[in-house]
């Protein structure tokens, strides 16, 4: 069905919908990278500290460090260093590439599943990523 048909009559309209996409990558060992890594890295970058983008993201330190040990034994890299001249740490230069190529591909990949849902259903469909914006701490 096109977006120009008429939905069935006995079509409910939801409402506002929002579309959500998961992505993620594996390897043998199980999650690899995905969404919330890439969150999790981004409060590291901007809190400075493992223990508070944990905190933040409603996780405990020993979940969010196991997550991060998993991707840097699975990678075979450090995704975080400590901080040079303070406590706390800070994202390493694969880190940064990381949460900038991940995020650039699952906005990529949002966008096409927006227009091809919009294209395929009646509904008012919004993007994840222009409802919710990113939480800022303190706000």
């Amino acid at each position: 069905m096109s977006r120009t048909t008429a939905p069935a009559e006995h079509t409910k309209h939801p409402g506002k919908s929002v579309l959500r996409v998961h992505l993620w990558l594996e390897s043998e060992g199980g999650m690899l990278f995905g969404l919330g890594r890439t969150q999790l890295l981004e409060m590291v970058a901007l809190l400075g500290s493992l223990n508070q983008a944990a905190k933040a993201l409603g996780m405990s330190y020993r979940a969010a460090w196991g997550r991060i040990k998993r991707t840097e034994e699975a990678l075979g890299e450090k995704l975080l260093v400590q901080a040079s001249g303070r406590k706390g740490y800070e994202l390493t230069p694969l880190a940064s590439e990381l949460v900038r190529n991940f995020t650039a591909w699952h906005q990529e990949v949002e966008d096409f599943a927006l227009a091809r849902a919009r294209a395929h259903l009646p509904w008012d469909i919004k993007g994840f990523a222009a409802v919710v914006a990113p939480a800022k701490p303190g706000s």
